[in-house]
């Protein structure tokens, strides 16, 4: 090997050992999961002596009400929150994305929520909704209204106002880090133009800042899909399975009905949704990619 060939091999040679471990903790458990999901498992037995069933769990668990009733859980409080956050989130760093008296304290005060604890959340709220003594209901009696059960009738509705108020601080601070290294160019020549504040924003702003709310709407929607201190403090689950989201019906299965392969199972199919999800935005991205290259080739062409 010559010295301009082991020059190009440097830099792989230092992350060799990075890469080999990070390998060996992502793959080693995802293929244990696996191979768990295809055996009648418990905690009480080996996973080499337990007994192979196939695709009996992940049959099972398409006729489990249970956990069906879990997924649409899942999935209408994932998208919530997430369509939720993004339009706050966006749309305060938008509304803040100027020279203000005390911005850098505005910041650090918008982003307190998320650095909170989500155990420490979960009881915050917790006690907010409490049907007697909590500062909500509190309001509504000095305004002469009824009490409301918001842990209650509304259980999901009050999940996914605190997961709004944690997590929206997340979609604002890396929106207005993407609406300040915006090239200013771009937006003083509309300025020249004669474009409204609108305009710059639907036509100018918006577009540019696509590929950075794209993963950011991604990255929060695989946490949305994975929350469970907060639901758990707060709810349980409750009441019934009304707030009962996939992460805490796995949890539920491995811990409280001992069945280890069912778990297996449902968490496979977490994580098939997951990349589902990932690969439609990853797709949707190259698509908005290869669509403004071929209105950037018609406009030069008619140029």
């Amino acid at each position: 090997m010559n010295g301009q060939s082991f020059n190009r091999l440097t830099p792989y040679l230092f992350m060799a050992p990075a890469a080999i471990i990070m390998a060996i903790a992502l793959f080693y458990p995802l293929m244990y999961m696996i191979f768990g999901s295809f055996r009648s498992w418990d905690p009480s037995q080996v996973l080499s002596e337990t007994e192979f069933i196939g695709l009996a769990n992940y049959t099972k668990l398409l006729g489990d009400e249970a956990f069906l009733e879990s997924v649409s859980v899942t999935l209408t409080f994932a998208g919530t929150v997430v369509v939720a956050e993004m339009f706050i989130g966006v749309g305060l760093a938008l509304l803040l994305d100027r020279n203000i008296r005390g911005m850098s304290v505005l910041r650090t005060l918008f982003i307190l929520p998320m650095m909170i604890a989500p155990v420490v959340v979960g009881l915050v709220w917790r006690f907010m909704y409490h049907p007697t003594d909590g500062v909500f209901n509190r309001w509504l009696t000095h305004l002469g209204l009824p009490r409301v059960d918001w842990l209650g009738d509304h259980a999901l509705m009050s999940v996914i106002i605190a997961d709004i108020w944690q997590w929206t601080p997340f979609i604002f601070i890396l929106s207005l880090a993407a609406l300040q290294s915006l090239p200013r160019s771009a937006l003083e020549a509309a300025r020249i133009d004669g474009a409204t504040g609108w305009q710059q924003i639907i036509h100018i702003k918006l577009p540019l800042m696509a590929p950075v709310l794209i993963v950011t709407c991604l990255l929060r929607l695989i946490d949305a899909f994975k929350v469970l201190e907060v639901i758990l403090v707060m709810t349980e689950g409750g009441p019934g399975l009304s707030t009962e989201i996939l992460a805490l019906r796995i949890s539920r299965t491995a811990q409280e009905f001992r069945e280890l392969g069912e778990a297996a199972a449902m968490s496979n199919y977490l994580l098939l949704l997951l990349m589902v999800l990932t690969l439609g935005m990853f797709a949707f991205t190259r698509w908005q990619e290869a669509r403004a290259q071929r209105l950037n080739t018609v406009k030069q062409e008619e140029g």
